[in-house]
């Protein structure tokens, strides 16, 4: 691939994105990088990976859920409860995980800045107005700035230790169920603009590779506020192939070149017919919970297929970069 498809845009990304970026940028078309969602401290996920395979996975998937700045604990549900308190800690595990030298990925269901019961990141518990976060100095934008902030802090110490993360913020923008996509297209891109030049400009995050997660033209931000494409995909069950229809919908997004990377998956590709079909996803994602943990989706066997691909990049496979 060409030299330009691993220049970060933001250009005082430091060394270790650089060199994630590059590695990707190299193994696309020849190999795929395994991924793993967690959103508990059990990990119950990383767990049964390396319990039928013996291997672990080079990325691995954390959730900032619990780590919202304005979670209603008033008016609230169980389920909601549960998931909040599943989660609470978890960066911890990213600082494990940080220990390994693994790739990390984050994605943050954030819950409202302002007002919202329950999980408010869903736009039908929240009246959040998107549109007015994006203009400045109203109630909302203050409030989507402080929680932007807070978060940011979070991220510091990463950044100090000169940890990559491929941060995937926003994700899933075009669709109407979270409260950052059901204001529209721009509002949508209006806030990853935002986010970007907060973090880069206003915290020198320098240690983050800027995912956008979409499939809708529509919502991109830009080029010069990304380094990889994403989508998410649920194909049905026990269909691992390339996804190469997904691939090449999702190249239509920009005329420049891209890394390109499954978001969220339910069930796991096939890596062979990744490589052997050309198709140049550089690392997937498989989701949580049970997509991961039963065989409705994926069974031990075609798992440990995968896993044993000589092709999959696995923990033990991935070099050291960073």
């Amino acid at each position: 691939m060409s030299d330009k498809i691993y220049t970060p845009c933001n250009k005082n990304a430091q060394r270790c994105v650089k060199n994630v970026m590059k590695y990707l940028s190299d193994i696309t078309y020849s190999g795929i990088v395994t991924g793993q969602h967690t959103q508990t401290m059990a990990q119950e996920e990383l767990h049964h990976i390396k319990s039928v395979t013996g291997k672990e996975p080079a990325l691995l998937g954390f959730e900032l859920l619990s780590y919202s700045p304005n979670i209603n604990y008033t008016d609230t549900d169980e389920e909601c409860m549960t998931e909040v308190e599943q989660n609470t800690g978890t960066l911890r595990r990213a600082w494990e995980w940080a220990e390994k030298k693994g790739l990390i990925t984050m994605c943050w269901h954030w819950f409202s800045p302002l007002g919202g019961h329950g999980k408010s990141f869903f736009s039908e518990n929240t009246d959040f107005d998107a549109k007015k976060a994006v203009i400045d100095g109203t109630p909302e934008n203050r409030a989507l700035i402080m929680d932007m902030d807070m978060t940011a802090a979070l991220l510091r110490p990463f950044c100090d230790k000169q940890i990559p993360i491929l941060w995937r913020p926003f994700h899933e923008g075009d669709g109407d169920w979270f409260w950052w996509g059901a204001a529209g297209a721009e509002t949508v891109k209006k806030l990853f603009r935002l986010m970007y030049h907060r973090y880069t400009e206003h915290h020198g995050l320098n240690n983050l590779i800027w995912v956008w997660n979409s499939q809708v033209p529509e919502c991109y931000p830009g080029d010069d506020v990304v380094d990889i494409i994403s989508r998410d995909m649920y194909p049905p069950a026990h269909e691992h192939t390339s996804q190469s229809e997904m691939y090449y919908n999702l190249m239509e997004i920009t005329a420049a070149k891209k890394l390109t990377t499954i978001g969220e998956t339910g069930t796991v590709p096939s890596a062979e017919a990744i490589v052997n079909k050309k198709v140049g996803w550089s690392a997937y994602m498989t989701w949580s919970k049970d997509f991961c943990l039963t065989e409705d989706y994926t069974t031990r066997d075609e798992l440990k297929r995968l896993y044993d691909s000589p092709y999959a990049v696995t923990l033990d496979r991935l070099p050291t970069l960073y």
